[in-house]
């Protein structure tokens, strides 16, 4: 008994020396602009074992005001709309996520079963996240891309810390510099040079729609830079982009 009591009480400590590193981590971005995020580097290294030397990697930070509004709030209208308001987690949307998962899994089994029963491939399920700006930020910065309970409860506590150490036109700041565009392709700068040959402050409206459309599937639309879907979305996204509220 004494052995698992001393074995538990070293998994408290551990925990708790964790949670007080990213703590430090954390209040340090305040003033500290990040040289990579743990996302960052695990694709880093993934890009390494496939194309070794090949593999390029582009990213320049830029402060807040040199990138154009016209992207913040194209970003803010796609993928988070009420950024300037909520406190790091919006609830409900992970609540209606959740939901929605559970019928695409319901269907994608039914679907599966279809294609079994004739021999052809089974398809993957797509799965929707309700994560916020801030919780984005949270998993890029100090996490793992692995889907589970565990690694969700750590993104729900890092994005509650995010917003009480950082303010909202830091967290902004922060996700716009580092999230990922496409294969190598990290940050609003790289993005705009990469797929339009021009700094983010010259981004045009339907240019910035695009870019935040890409997000949820960079590579996915890296690939597939004629989508229908991603010239649709982005008319849609230029339409919601007035009503937009930048922190």
């Amino acid at each position: 008994m004494k052995a698992v009591l001393r074995l538990i009480a070293c998994l408290a400590v551990a925990a708790l020396a964790l949670e007080l590193f990213f703590v430090a981590r954390i209040a340090a971005m305040a003033v500290i602009d990040p040289q990579s995020t743990a996302f960052q580097r695990s694709e880093a290294w993934q890009v390494a074992i496939h194309k070794g030397s090949e593999g390029g990697w582009r990213q320049e930070w830029v402060p807040y005001a040199q990138i154009n509004d016209t992207l913040k709030r194209a970003v803010i209208a796609s993928e988070d709309a009420g950024f300037v308001d909520h406190n790091g987690v919006e609830w409900e949307a992970i609540e209606r996520a959740r939901q929605r998962n559970a019928k695409a899994e319901e269907l994608a089994a039914k679907r599966a079963a279809r294609a079994v029963a004739r021999g052809k491939p089974v398809q993957p399920v797509r799965l929707r996240g309700g994560s916020t700006i801030t919780q984005q930020l949270a998993k890029n910065l100090l996490l793992s891309g692995e889907r589970t309970m565990l690694r969700k409860g750590q993104e729900l506590v890092l994005a509650t810390l995010l917003e009480v150490f950082l303010d909202k036109r830091r967290i902004l700041e922060l996700y716009l510099n580092n999230v990922e565009w496409g294969e190598g392709v990290f940050g609003a700068e790289a993005a705009s040079q990469y797929y339009f040959r021009k700094p983010a402050s010259r981004l045009s409206a339907n240019e910035a729609a695009r870019l935040a459309v890409m997000l949820p599937s960079p590579k996915f639309f890296e690939r597939r830079p004629g989508s229908p879907y991603l010239s649709g979305r982005a008319s849609t996204v230029v339409a919601r982009m007035s009503s937009a509220e930048l922190p």
